[in-house]
């Protein structure tokens, strides 16, 4: 099955990049007919309950499942004991998303590594009796020490083993920090914690595996990349690619939860080899949090100033938490070393080994927690000189990147800081801690700066145009609630001048063009930028033929020279001298057009640095008796270059903010040391924001030409909502209340 846009067009509108539009895929998503991973149906199918692990580190000594057995539809316990051997159930194998190391294997041994570790999967002929019989598998386990305290072991963290394709470390200290801290009129010494965030998408991970009659698979899976989990599938199972079909055409948000294909995959697929019949496999909500989290870490910073408040020294030192069998890294204190104009700077990023599950890429990561420490520590250094937090932060203002010398493809920061303040009114702070108030309630207005890298990955489009004007264009990328179908949509329509109702969008099935990973906020960057393409070449053999059409009004005219609009190319402003696309085809015989290319990055990119960036100003309300904290109002200021489509844009801002709010207040995964196990792995128990915590959000986007970051001049905007929001909210606390909290999350307790 490919899902496609073609129910979904909203009709009689014209699809023009930078117009306010909404999703294409709307209407299916509100009426429940967009069918999600674990929504397809398949004859025979079998249900799969995973078991999980009950201690942090050890080994199973026994498994007894006779009593789940007995259950009537359970068909069958597979456990390391009695599953079928794998061609490559090895070391070697590595996906798109994993870091350097040895990846785990759910059920290759009787070895516990982590608490919440799969030991057995129920098959049943029903959900409810393979979850009945989970419940009833009795498993003993021989319990070994374990460690899952980062606090602990910071004296034991190490330089990561440089292994992840993508992974910039950090480059070599410039000038003399230490030397320059001595000079320095002012110093800020500070240390900063964030805790275990997990990513808790609406959509808990599932698989869905049919095995069709010649042993092929096709697979319906929670991923944020269909090639990757094909790749994965044919690696780990030793089969080929044609053998393996996988379709995702909704994803119910992840967040970066489905970079990695999860373990609920490798056992559906396991399973459905063994019994020879489809198989599906669901994690609860407690299981969700069972593999992968935002790592937490623990930041020391040190900026040195002179009494005007321009910086001369700067140091950022980080350690976060990874796996004992993975080594998992974050770009996390880079941005400090590039976001201002510092002449001695040094940076440092380690890691600690923890009895954990390998923690995962969660919305902008390493920016999230490496510029929360950074912009925090930049407001401490404007209330220490006396400068206000925006004109320090245009004092030290970087105009090329500190750490590569490069210039940027684009900034448009300082409008972020100047629209961003204007909206907000933040001329009228009072910048004394404790001077603002309602009555008994304490208000303070908090700010900082967000960073994030605008990044073009490799990508391949296919178009097909037939002669009555509709056009349909593929991709293998993913939608995880972005809006992909919809800026696909849109593209595609500009570029040929068709209204949006008559351009089919269709992705997340392996069998389409190669796409990458939806991460990083770079698919319409780069998958985007394929489709333009592909469609550029139909528009350049549709002109072609205009142009040789007898008594073409087009004859004379050069490319450059018409514009693509309703269905038709005409001459610049001149309507009357026009031709409808269907009748071009039909002049040649065309019945259809097909076009394929492939995109890749171009090589200009590599003389520059190519970043969003952002400005957040919060307002936040501290009730004085009682130490609650609520933000009032935020207005998050964008230069992400080209706007594809604002209305979805925006969104992606809000969702971004409403998350940093959640870190800076909410979120935090709590572990019982004792028992190396998340406690709160509930939504009743895990704080995330509601609506009553999230106010209105003013988003701005700021204009910002880049001819240099893509084709389309876009840049993403999934993660830079986040990055910078969690520093604004600890900023404005400290405004409030006088109050330095640098441990995350900001609890009533730390603010009396």
């Amino acid at each position: 099955m490919k899902t496609t846009t073609s129910e979904m067009n909203g009709k009689g509108m014209e699809g023009r990049i930078g117009m306010p539009t909404s999703r294409v895929d709307g209407r299916l998503k509100v009426t429940g007919q967009a069918q999600y991973a674990a929504e397809f149906a398949a004859e025979d199918l079998l249900y799969g309950v995973v078991v999980s692990g009950a201690i942090a580190h050890g080994e199973i000594s026994a498994i007894d499942a006779a009593a789940a057995l007995a259950v009537d539809g359970v068909l069958h316990v597979m456990t390391h004991e009695n599953r079928p051997p794998l061609p490559r159930f090895d070391r070697s194998y590595r996906d798109d998303d994993t870091p350097s190391g040895s990846p785990f294997r759910a059920l290759y041994d009787e070895k516990i590594i982590y608490s919440g570790q799969p030991v057995a999967l129920v098959l049943a002929t029903s959900f409810e009796a393979a979850r009945h019989g989970a419940a009833l598998v009795k498993v003993s386990y021989k319990a070994t020490s374990h460690q899952t305290d980062l606090d602990a072991v910071q004296a034991d963290a190490y330089h990561p083993r440089q292994g992840k394709d993508g992974f910039q470390p950090p480059p070599k200290p410039r000038g003399d920090a230490d030397a320059a801290l001595k000079k320095a009129e002012i110093n800020v010494l500070a240390e900063y914690s964030t805790p275990v965030e997990h990513h808790n998408p609406m959509e808990m991970h599932a698989s869905t595996v049919m095995v069709d009659a010649d042993g092929s698979l096709t697979i319906y899976d929670k991923t944020q990349g269909v090639l990757n989990t094909q790749q994965y599938v044919t690696g780990v199972f030793g089969l080929k690619p044609e053998q393996v079909r996988v379709i995702s055409p909704f994803v119910g948000g992840a967040f970066g939860s489905g970079l990695r294909p999860q373990y609920q995959l490798f056992l559906a697929v396991l399973a459905a080899q063994e019994m020879k019949r489809s198989v599906r496999v669901v994690l609860t909500r407690q299981q969700m949090f069972s593999f992968g989290h935002r790592p937490a870490s623990r930041h020391q910073i040190a900026l040195g100033a002179d009494k005007t408040g321009k910086l001369l020294a700067l140091k950022h030192a980080a350690v976060a938490e990874t796996s004992r069998f993975e080594d998992y890294i974050e770009v996390v204190v880079n941005w400090s070393g590039s976001a201002y104009q510092c002449d001695n700077v040094t940076l440092d990023y380690k890691v600690a080994a923890l009895d954990v599950y390998t923690p995962l890429d969660m919305r902008a990561p390493g920016a999230t927690l490496g510029v929360y420490a950074l912009e925090s520590a930049m407001d401490e250094l404007a209330h220490a000189v006396h400068v206000d937090p925006v004109a320090l932060r245009l004092m030290n203002y970087a105009e090329k990147d500190q750490n590569t010398g490069k210039p940027f493809s684009s900034k448009e920061l300082k409008a972020c800081y100047e629209q961003g303040a204007a909206k907000f009114g933040w001329g009228k702070r009072d910048p004394a801690p404790r001077s603002m108030r309602r009555g008994k309630t304490l208000v303070g207005w908090g700010m900082a700066g967000g960073f994030w890298d605008a990044m073009q990955q490799p990508a391949s489009a296919k178009a097909v145009l037939s002669a009555d004007g509709k056009l349909a264009v593929s991709s293998a990328t993913a939608d995880i609630g972005t809006g992909t179908y919809t800026a696909m949509t849109m593209i595609a329509a500009d570029t040929l001048g068709l209204p949006l109702e008559n351009v089919v969008f269709t992705l997340g099935d392996s069998s389409l063009p190669q796409a990458p990973l939806e991460g990083g906020s770079w698919t319409v960057s780069s998958v985007g930028s394929a489709v333009k393409s592909v469609c550029e070449n139909i528009r350049k053999k549709l002109f072609t033929i205009a142009r040789a059409m007898p008594d073409s009004p087009l004859a004379k005219a050069g490319a450059d020279e018409v514009e693509w609009t309703g269905g038709r190319v005409q001459l610049a402003g001149q309507p009357d001298k026009s031709l409808a696309i269907s009748d071009i085809m039909r002049s040649d015989g065309l019945h259809r057009i097909e076009e394929t290319v492939d995109q890749s990055p171009e090589k200009k990119q590599k003389q520059y640095t190519m970043q969003t960036h952002s400005a957040v100003f919060v307002e936040v309300e501290v009730d004085e008796d009682f130490g609650t904290v609520a933000v009032k109002r935020v207005v998050s200021a964008i230069a992400g270059g080209r706007v594809i489509n604002p209305k979805a844009a925006r969104s992606q801002i809000v969702g971004g903010v409403v998350w940093g709010i959640g870190m800076a207040l909410h979120e935090e995964t709590l572990t019982d040391h004792a028992l190396g196990r998340f406690m709160n792995h509930s939504f009743a128990e895990y704080h995330i924001p509601v609506n009553a915590d999230i106010p209105d959000i003013d988003v701005v986007f700021v204009e910002e030409h880049d001819d240099i970051v893509n084709p389309l001049g876009a840049k993403g905007m999934g993660e830079i909502g986040i990055v910078g929001v969690a520093a604004a909210v600890a900023n404005a606390v400290f405004h409030a209340t006088g109050k330095r909290v640098r441990d995350l999350p900001i609890t009533l307790d730390k603010t009396v």
